[in-house]
């Protein structure tokens, strides 16, 4: 482990004697994968806060492990790998930084560490827009830059003016200042591949070495987003009340606050144990989340009796709550 990361990990530090606070990225150095090491998908996929615009193209999308003892990335643990099969327009991977009014007006720096394959337009673009949300004001793109990846590690910075917001509507939805890093306006569908980690936007002109977190503090940043509690077999995760022989009212609280209300889905087989029986969740009604907890009616199999406490378990199974920008 290096001595940057190994303070960052035991001090919470964003790295040897460097000043915290500085990254507005969230998980930057790609440790956090709740969703999965591996995706095929679009959207938001696999590494987390990493959505993934295919715009037609066909890609993986994978959290990797960093050589031990690379000379140029020895400071990290993981990256992301976008290997594209089939390219297309504006294929990318895509952050969005929560609250327009987050990046100011001035210059901002964009810096990562990249290697790979270019796209068949022989480059690789990173551009980023103010997103002001739903009824508010229209995008504002700004300037994109290209870069040349090699099969080396090189760490690339971006200088980006940002205008000012005055005079905009800011909307409802969620607002976002957002960075995208892939093939650009390139309709070229050759093959390509981008691995990548360090991503790091911050206030200024001058790129500083990268932040980094400890895993737990890059963890609890990503569930104000998207929460699943799934992968622990019979894990006991929440409470709640029989309402009838086929129905429970149930609590599950969040690690941490989230955003927003979020969507919330069942997958596999979870269950709701009351005394000796143990009845599998077939669905969920949605309409009692908030920001603190899930709260929801479970459509369960018949058994107990109504006003049966009991506590919610992960069977085969888990729940998840999105609350995305």
């Amino acid at each position: 482990m290096s001595r940057a990361r190994e303070f960052a990990d035991l001090a919470g530090s964003a790295d040897a004697g460097g000043i915290t606070g500085r990254n507005m990225v969230i998980n930057g150095a790609m440790q956090v994968a709740q969703r999965g090491t591996s995706s095929t998908a679009g959207d938001y996929c696999s590494l987390d806060r990493f959505f993934i615009n295919l715009s037609g193209a066909s890609a993986t999308f994978s959290q990797e492990t960093v050589t031990l003892g690379d000379s140029v990335v020895g400071d990290f643990i993981n990256y992301a790998r976008l290997n594209v099969t089939t390219g297309n327009n504006f294929c990318m991977i895509r952050h969005r930084i929560e609250d327009v009014q987050s990046v100011q007006e001035g210059t901002a720096t964009l810096s990562f560490y990249a290697k790979g394959t270019n796209p068949g337009g022989g480059v690789c673009t990173a551009q980023a827009s103010q997103r002001f949300g739903t009824s508010g004001s229209s995008d504002v793109d700004i300037s994109g830059q290209t870069f040349t990846l090699t099969s080396s590690w090189q760490r690339f910075d971006f200088q980006f003016t940002i205008p000012s917001i005055s005079g905009k509507t800011i909307g409802t939805g969620g607002t976002s200042f957002q960075l995208d890093i892939g093939q650009g306006s390139d309709t070229s569908t050759n093959a390509w591949q981008i691995d990548i980690t360090g991503v790091q936007l911050e206030l200024g002109e001058q790129p500083t070495p990268f932040e980094h977190r400890s895993v737990h503090d890059e963890l609890a940043r990503c569930q104000r987003y998207h929460q699943r509690f799934t992968g622990v077999t019979n894990g006991r995760v929440g409470f709640g009340t029989k309402t009838s022989a086929t129905n429970a009212r149930c609590i599950l609280p969040f690690n941490t606050p989230m955003r927003a209300t979020p969507s919330q889905s069942v997958t596999g087989t979870p269950r709701f144990e009351t005394g000796a029986a143990a009845q599998n969740v077939s669905s969920i009604n949605t309409s009692g989340a908030n920001t603190l907890c899930g709260s929801f009616d479970a459509t369960t199999a018949s058994g107990g009796s109504q006003n049966n406490p009991g506590v919610l378990d992960l069977g085969d199974g888990g729940y998840i709550f999105d609350a995305e920008l």
